[in-house]
């Protein structure tokens, strides 16, 4: 059944202060409301922390040295915009089916069956780069280090398939703690890198300070163009920050606990992301830092401290299993959603009896198996090859909540629905000026050559795959827009 055929008496929803009638998903039926406030607010913690920092932020400090931080600054403020946006429209309408349920109510069937398949893009591919992160992070200890990658990966996608499976409090619960490590390990390498600082306690025979950055070629070491290049890199690193209004519409009193666990994550960006590449800076040249090894643990190991690298390298495993944690969580609800008006599979839109969408979250996790194939056939670029096209589906995804933002804005104003208090500032100049810093990603990741240029010159087989796909879909949107459920 689609939520245009579907009634309010269906499935109970908020009342929209709205002229016309509340729109209704048929995707949001069935769940239950069993996140809590404690669970949203470090869902909101975990999604603006994740594989980005703990693994990616060493090869880019290599590339890019200590302006990197300005590069997470700047990717920062945008994925608060459109957190923020995307706030905005869940207190309009709370729904799991998110951005894809707003882009179905706002740009019609076709604009959610592009959110939808963009969403899915850039999370069965980060699914890839997380079980790749996880198996570089099990490499480091010894134990592990004649393991294959393919198989760390493996075992890795099977342990967070399984408990994503059980039920969504479950899911909560895993993220609670999940971000409670990784809060609490970058809060004591803050505490830890700022008593360094302070006291000039060598690093690996570096003393720490302003020094280590301007006897090193300064903020700049390669100049402004390296920094610029990352910024698509950067963007991954904000990959979850629309998890929170994904998890709304399993969320008791989403009015209250959604404007305060966006508005946090502004702060958080500053002190975790900004914060940790600066001591990161000031405590070893950008030289020190690679690519295959979390920066964090590069510190820990140069101070010496006995065991300190290994726990930090559990911590940024923990990391890594959260982010696909939160994919598979995300991409089944979204899944659901399109299912039940004709954009996805069947199976997708299936349910087991803890209110889990188990089919669309098993299609992702077989995606996720191309993970292990790629780990086996080429581990040294799985990561970075997977990273790019993931930027792809979250510049798309961002581009498609923005303009759902900008159109829901352009209705307030004719009368036809009414914007609740909390509103995305500016508007629309704010949803204009994201837009165009997102199409500026694009452009810098063709400047930048390589994989990246590859990437970008597949944005014609990616248009083409979703024109050819709405073609093989459209007659089944069609008759259950009509109303035939067996569609």
């Amino acid at each position: 059944m689609s939520d245009r055929t579907m009634t309010a008496a269906d499935t109970p929803v908020a009342p929209t202060p709205a002229t016309g009638t509340p729109h209704v998903d048929a995707g949001d039926a069935g769940y239950r409301k069993d996140l809590k406030s404690r669970h949203i607010n470090m869902i909101a913690i975990g999604g603006a922390i994740g594989t980005g920092l703990f693994l990616g932020a060493g090869g880019r400090m290599a590339s890019a040295g200590p302006s990197l931080f300005i590069a997470y600054a700047l990717c920062g403020v945008f994925a608060f915009l459109v957190v923020r946006a995307l706030g905005e429209l869940v207190l309009y309408r709370p729904s799991s089916g998110a951005f894809v349920s707003y882009a179905r109510e706002f740009m019609g069937e076709k604009g959610a069956f592009t959110a939808g398949w963009l969403y899915f893009l850039n999370w069965s591919t980060t699914a890839i780069a997380d079980i790749t992160a996880a198996a570089v992070f099990a490499h480091y200890w010894a134990a592990f280090s004649d393991v294959p990658q393919w198989v760390l990966a493996l075992i890795a996608l099977a342990v967070v398939l399984t408990a994503n499976l059980i039920s969504v409090k479950y899911f909560g619960e895993m993220e609670f703690w999940f971000a409670i490590v990784k809060v609490g390990a970058l809060v004591l390498f803050m505490l830890i890198g700022i008593f360094l600082v302070v006291t000039q306690h060598e690093v690996g025979g570096h003393t720490p300070g302003l020094s280590t950055i301007a006897d090193n070629g300064g903020v700049f070491p390669g100049g402004v163009m390296p920094m610029l290049l990352l910024i698509q890199g950067v963007v991954f690193a904000y990959a979850s920050v629309e998890l929170c209004g994904v998890a709304a519409g399993e969320t008791e009193n989403p009015e209250k606990i959604m404007p305060k666990a966006i508005n946090s994550i502004m702060w958080r960006v500053g002190i975790f992301y900004v914060g940790s590449v600066v001591l990161l800076s000031l405590l070893l040249p950008y030289t020190a830092y690679t690519g295959d090894q979390s920066p964090f643990v590069t510190v820990f190991n140069k101070l010496g401290i006995p065991g300190a690298a290994s726990i930090m390298n559990l911590v940024v495993l923990t990391a890594a299993l959260s982010s696909l944690n939160s994919g598979l969580y995300s991409t089944g609800r979204i899944l659901r959603s399109m299912s039940l008006s004709g954009s996805a599979p069947k199976f997708t839109g299936v349910m087991n009896r803890g209110g889990v969408p188990y089919g669309g979250i098993l299609l992702t996790a077989g995606f996720g198996v191309v993970g292990v194939f790629l780990n086996y056939v080429m581990p040294g670029d799985a990561f970075e090859l997977v990273l790019n096209f993931a930027s792809i589906g979250i510049i798309g995804t961002w581009g498609m909540i923005m303009v759902c933002s900008l159109l829901f804005v352009n209705r307030s104003k004719a009368g036809l629905v009414g914007r609740p208090s909390y509103r995305l500032p500016w508007a629309p100049w704010t949803q204009l000026v994201t837009l165009a810093f997102l199409a500026s990603v694009l452009v810098l990741m063709w400047m930048d050559g390589g994989i990246s240029r590859t990437t970008v010159n597949c944005l014609p087989l990616i248009a083409l795959a979703l024109v050819a796909g709405w073609y093989v879909v459209r007659n089944r949107v069609r008759r259950i827009a009509a109303g035939d459920r067996d569609a």
